[in-house]
């Protein structure tokens, strides 16, 4: 059985995320309490019932003061041998200010006299950060569509989540912000940047002409072979340390060019060699 605990920071997403799962067939439940988890898992674990194999469930801090309790549930998970994944959803705090002031919703820590919604946020991250620690998968959604958001998600579900480590190959653009899911960050802004090649600035990573331009140069082949003999060796480690997902994010000034085309190399290379990859350029739409 594969069973999905969903959480993170309110605003970020999580009910975007739990119906990506439930379009490619999860069973999905929002906002259990914590100390109904082990109830839950055994009854989809003995069902007779296939559509419970495969179950999601949202625990958050709407359970108030119950939610403490969702530390022991896992630490029950862990003693009992049960086998389960947590996917954290997290974004920058200005972001969810944005959010919350955009759809005029009340923070579920916010009372609006003592606690703002500013205050509730930073409380909200403290108490999380055991939670998001212990995660195996972190998506940060600050710059995320929600379509984006659900084809990450049904990227790293749609198979199995008990499969072995996934690479997800991540383009950036730095002037929007470093991500926060990034295990692995790696810098290209100092290879030749095709922006400034009248033919080339409108394009991207994804036009051949621009990743021939990159391409083309000694130093971004001799950075390449540098930096795949780094990830060939260090992969193996994370694979073997038991990691779930491992984000490695390529950066160059506006992530349209430089940072797409070699993270699409870092991509097909993962592939060709047997390791399951995706890849996911955020900021290569962006004005």
């Amino acid at each position: 059985m594969e069973f999905i605990i969903i959480t993170g920071l309110s605003g970020a997403g999580k009910s975007n995320a739990l119906h990506a799962l439930e379009d490619i067939g999860y069973y999905c439940v929002d906002n259990i309490p914590p100390m109904l988890l082990s109830t839950l898992y055994t009854l989809c674990e003995t069902s007779n019932d296939n559509r419970m194999q495969k179950v999601a469930v949202v625990v958050d801090i709407r359970g108030g003061e119950v939610f403490d309790t969702l530390f022991d549930q896992l630490k029950t998970f862990d003693n009992e041998g049960k086998r389960y994944k947590i996917l954290f959803l997290d974004a920058k705090s200005d972001i969810l200010l944005i959010r919350y002031k955009e759809t005029r919703r009340k923070h579920p820590l916010a009372d609006g006299i003592s606690v703002s919604t500013e205050d509730a946020v930073k409380l909200e991250r403290e108490l999380l950060k055991p939670v998001k620690a212990h995660a195996d998968f972190v998506i940060d959604t600050s710059y995320m569509a929600i379509k984006q958001l659900k084809e990450r998600v049904t990227t790293l579900f749609a198979e199995s989540a008990g499969d072995s480590l996934i690479v997800t190959c991540m383009s950036f653009g730095f002037k929007y912000g470093i991500p926060l899911e990034a295990d692995l960050l790696f810098d290209v802004r100092c290879l030749p940047n095709p922006f400034y090649v009248k033919e080339l600035k409108h394009l991207t990573g994804l036009d051949e002409a621009v990743r021939e331009y990159v391409l083309k140069f000694d130093e971004t082949q001799q950075y390449i072979e540098r930096l795949l003999s780094l990830l060939d060796f260090s992969v193996p480690l994370y694979r073997a340390e038991g990691k779930s997902e491992l984000v490695i994010a390529v950066g160059c000034t506006g992530g349209k060019h430089r940072s797409v085309t070699l993270a699409r190399l870092l991509n097909s290379h993962f592939i060709e060699n047997g390791q399951k990859s995706t890849i996911h350029h955020r900021d290569i739409w962006k004005a």
